[in-house]
Order: structure tokens, then C-alpha cells, then sequence
């Protein structure tokens, strides 16, 4: 069974439905075991995961299932799974931090992929878990906000371009006098908390660019955003400024920059080449 995309939008609306009267809770920030991302989840995350996976036991499907706080499990049967290659890379609730304290940034983000690469992802969802909005693609269909096509910005650094910075604390000073040249040349910065969210924001305009240097920065947070990003028209590339094409797996961890079209050869000259 192939998921379409409809049946992806509905599960995220059944997150939704779940996890919005949560936000901003004491219910829904007690803290729980730590999941197999990394992170220790709460009450919160816990709930978001069971809808995702009650909503596939559901519906006649076999697939391999990767996600933040279970890490990977078969749904259907394992060896149908294998054999049709069939991936859903989900993160129940990017922005656990937010949603716990009632900071109105935090996603549900679910990508479909059929194959065992990033490049074999086909469908991709995020939805805001405070608004609504859902931004979705379809490999090689466009991007869309709702009903409405998207398109990334066409500002490049001589204009107001917004940018988002997400650094690790080892070496935090010397990664930030490494980037003072090049964060003089945007109009603002934001540190908003979730990356599959501002992968879209970039997708549909709103900002510009997201340099995230942390090395643990989670498959399972951007792999709908990245699909939903370049289905817009926007890059995502490594520091070494290469193509991301990685295994999926809960495992999978990377620093990336992306972007929109009119700041990839600026971005590749003052951060690649100068690693």
C-alpha cells in the first residue's frame, strides 16, 4: 500500500487534534523516559508518537517506521516492509521544548519514502501544532502551504534577509567569531526552536536562510522539511557544501545549511570554503 498524501495530512491532524490542547500544560510536560532521538521525552511527545502509530495499525499497510522517541519499528508485516522498501521518517512533535512551555513553535513532521536514502523520499508533511497550517510536497510536484503552491524568497544579501542560527555550546565563541563576518551581512536573526518549521518558513518565504552546525542534529527533525524546502525551490547542502543523501535511519545525524536559490553560491563561498 502506498501512502498517499491525504492519509499523511490526516494523521497529522490526528496529532493535532491530540497535542494542541497539551501546548503550554503541566499535563503535557511531565517528563517521561528518554526516547531513542537522544532526547528525554515528556508526556507530550508520548501521546503525539501513539496517535502516529495507532493511526498506521489501522489501515492495511507494512512499513518501517522511524521516529523520535521509539526509534524503528515494523508496522504490518517486517518482511513486506523489506521487501517494498516502504519508510515513514516521522518526529511526533518537533519542538518539544516550546510546545511544553507554550511557546506557539512546534511541528508534527512526517516523510514517506520508498528506498533506504534521502533521496528516495517522496511525500512529506509538517504541520503547526498551534495554527494548523500544513505545509506538504510530492517529489517532483511543487510545495504547498495548505491549498496554496509555495515558492522560497528571491531576496538575496544585499536585502533584508532573515536567517536562522542554531549552534552547539562546544566551541560556541569560536564558531561565533567565525560567523560574525557573515551574520553582519543579514538583517535579523531568529532561534526559533524547530527545525522542520523553519525549513518551511524558508519554503515559503518567510526567511531566507537556517545554518544549523550542530552535529546532533536528527534525521527525524528535517527529513519532510528538506523535501518540502526543495520541492519550493530552495538548496539544502552539508558544510562541505555536497548533496545530502544519507541512510534513514534513527541514527542519522547532520549539520546542514539551507537556503533559498539566490544565496547558495554566497553561502557555499563564505562558510564551505572557508571550513
Amino acid at each position: 500500500m502506498d501512502l498517499n498524501i491525504n492519509f499523511l495530512k490526516s494523521i497529522a491532524i490526528n496529532v493535532f487534534n491530540s497535542v494542541n490542547p497539551l501546548i503550554g500544560t503541566k499535563e503535557g510536560a511531565v517528563k517521561s523516559k528518554r526516547g531513542a532521538g537522544g532526547d528525554l521525552s515528556m508526556e507530550i511527545d508520548l501521546i503525539a508518537e501513539k496517535v502516529i502509530v495507532d493511526s498506521l495499525k489501522k489501515v492495511n499497510t507494512n512499513l518501517l517506521l522511524i521516529s523520535e522517541e521509539l526509534g524503528e519499528k515494523y508496522i504490518g508485516d517486517p518482511d513486506k516492509a523489506k521487501k517494498n522498501q516502504n519508510v515513514l521518517i516521522v518526529d511526533p512533535l518537533d519542538g518539544s521544548n516550546n510546545a511544553a512551555r507554550g511557546v506557539p513553535y512546534c511541528s508534527v513532521s512526517i516523510a514517506y519514502a520508498i528506498g533506504n536514502r534521502v533521496n528516495d523520499i517522496k511525500k512529506a508533511v509538517v504541520l503547526n501544532l498551534n495554527t494548523k497550517d500544513i505545509y506538504w510536497a510530492e517529489k517532483g510536484r511543487g510545495a504547498f502551504l495548505n491549498d496554496k503552491s509555495i515558492h522560497v524568497s528571491e531576496l538575496d544579501v544585499s536585502q533584508k534577509c532573515f536567517f536562522e542560527l542554531n549552534l552547539p555550546m562546544k566551541n560556541l565563541m569560536k564558531n561565533l567569531q567565525k560567523l560574525t563576518p557573515l551574520i553582519r551581512r543579514f538583517y535579523r536573526i531568529r532561534i526559533l526552536g524547530s527545525s522542520a518549521l523553519t525549513l518551511c518558513q524558508i519554503a515559503r518565504g518567510g526567511m531566507e536562510v537556517f545554518i544549523n552546525l550542530r552535529e546532533s542534529n536528527r534525521l527525524v527533525d528535517v527529513a519532510a522539511g528538506m523535501l518540502i524546502l526543495t520541492e519550493a525551490g530552495g538548496e539544502i547542502f552539508s558544510l562541505n557544501g555536497e548533496n545530502i543523501d544519507m541512510d534513514l535511519s534513527i541514527n542519522t545525524k547532520f549539520p546542514f545549511i539551507a537556503c533559498n536559490a539566490n544565496l547558495v553560491s554566497f553561502l557555499k563561498e563564505e562558510l564551505v570554503l572557508k571550513q
